[in-house]
């Protein structure tokens, strides 16, 4: 390695990071530059032009291999090259540089005399990303040096903010699997009330506010119920796990009552959720013994039953959403579910995916062709696979409820 000129500290660093500003609140005045020029005199110009305007870790090299090694051992933020030098020139380092993986966005700042268009192009077309003239003029070089080490700072900041989001949507999707009822639960709760539970859930890339959960109730009866909170990501996802944590609380109080419910989970979520934020949901008891489905809706899919006439009967989706005003009063509405009957209960964006309308009749039709055919929810979650992939990426949830044809 090149000496550098009186003055300059040696950058590296024992622990082989090139410098702070690895970190993603680190300013340009930190970031590694490296000038590579076969002249000590142009290294020491232009090592005196950063030295001034503040750039505290520059370092140099006389040559295009000693270059390529420095930039191995510690990758700078920034390299200011010479484009004319015995053995290896500037367009064979901008060339091998390119060619890697770890340097392939590397900012090269190309010093050169080359005047005609076509030099100029030959340097771009290597992998040049800048051209400043020779003679250097002190002004254009640090206007130059600092356009590109900001744009790499601001990478740095927008790949880190990149990284944590993921790492927070991770652990968010993780919390989300696990507050969904197993299949086994599923089984238990339904097998209780003389039923059978199936269940498709998918939660998106993006992450968003739909989650659906069991009350068990005992008497042959389990509580069932599907949420949807308005928008994506971390935020929605907290505030599903929110209304999932009071409908915890609030299940053995009010869970035999539909209606009261919802009013008293309104009413606990209306001081929760910010202003704007609202949550639709379906809850409704199933009633084994009786055979019926009693629910109330807080503007969501309405439920479909699918019985032995081969038609689908939908209930109403009444109500505000959760949250939007306290002192809402819901209420409940019986629907038959006779033995061998589907009880369907959906998200917005199943029903989004199959009806611009928002009738649910197209869906309703599936599933009563699914069925009379006899091949039932597989059948129907198959069906719902292209649609549901044109929806946006949105979570999607169906539950599927079917009672047994004997006591």
């Amino acid at each position: 390695m090149s000496a550098a000129p009186d003055g300059f500290a040696d950058p590296q660093r024992p622990d082989g990071r090139a410098c702070d500003c690895q970190e993603p609140d680190c300013t340009i005045l930190d970031c590694p530059i490296l000038v590579v020029d076969d002249t000590a005199f142009n290294r020491t110009l232009i090592g005196a032009f950063l030295a001034e305007a503040g750039f505290r870790r520059v370092s140099f090299a006389a040559s295009g291999l000693e270059a390529l090694a420095m930039i191995e051992a510690a990758l700078p933020d920034l390299l200011i090259l010479d484009i004319m030098m015995p053995g290896m020139d500037g367009f064979e380092v901008c060339r091998r540089l390119r060619a890697m993986p770890e340097t392939a966005d590397l900012p090269i700042l190309v010093q050169t005399a080359l005047s005609s268009g076509e030099d100029r192009n030959r340097a771009f077309a290597a992998g040049t990303t800048d051209l400043v003239s020779k003679p250097l003029e002190r002004t254009e070089l640090l206007a130059r040096v600092r356009i590109h080490l900001e744009d790499r700072v601001l990478i740095r900041r927008l790949q880190a903010y990149r990284a944590r989001v993921e790492a927070e949507l991770s652990i968010a999707r993780s919390m989300h699997e696990h507050l969904l009822p197993t299949p086994a639960q599923c089984d238990a709760v339904a097998a209780a009330a003389g039923c059978r539970l199936r269940a498709h859930s998918a939660i998106s890339p993006h992450l968003g506010g739909d989650l659906w959960g069991l009350l068990p109730l005992g008497g042959g009866r389990f509580g069932v119920y599907l949420l949807n909170v308005a928008g994506r990501g971390v935020s929605a996802a907290l505030n599903a796990f929110r209304l999932h944590t009071l409908l915890q609380e609030l299940g053995p109080i009010h869970g035999h009552d539909a209606a009261g419910l919802l009013t008293a989970l309104n009413d606990r979520a209306a001081g929760l959720l910010a202003a704007g934020e609202k949550a639709t949901m379906t809850y409704g008891v199933v009633d084994g013994g009786a055979g019926r489905f009693i629910h109330a809706s807080a503007d969501g899919a309405p439920p479909m039953i699918l019985d032995d006439d081969g038609g689908p009967h939908f209930g109403l989706a009444t109500g505000l959403p959760i949250g939007i005003a306290p002192g809402t009063r819901y209420r409940s509405e019986m629907m038959e579910l006779p033995r061998g009957g589907v009880l369907a209960l959906y998200s917005v964006a199943v029903l989004e995916a199959l009806d611009a309308g928002g009738t649910g009749i197209g869906l309703g039709w599936m599933i009563a062709r699914a069925v009379a055919e006899g091949e039932g929810f597989d059948a129907v979650v198959r069906s719902l696979g292209f649609a549901l992939g044109q929806a946006s990426g949105d979570d999607h949830t169906l539950l599927w409820i079917e009672r047994e044809t004997a006591p």
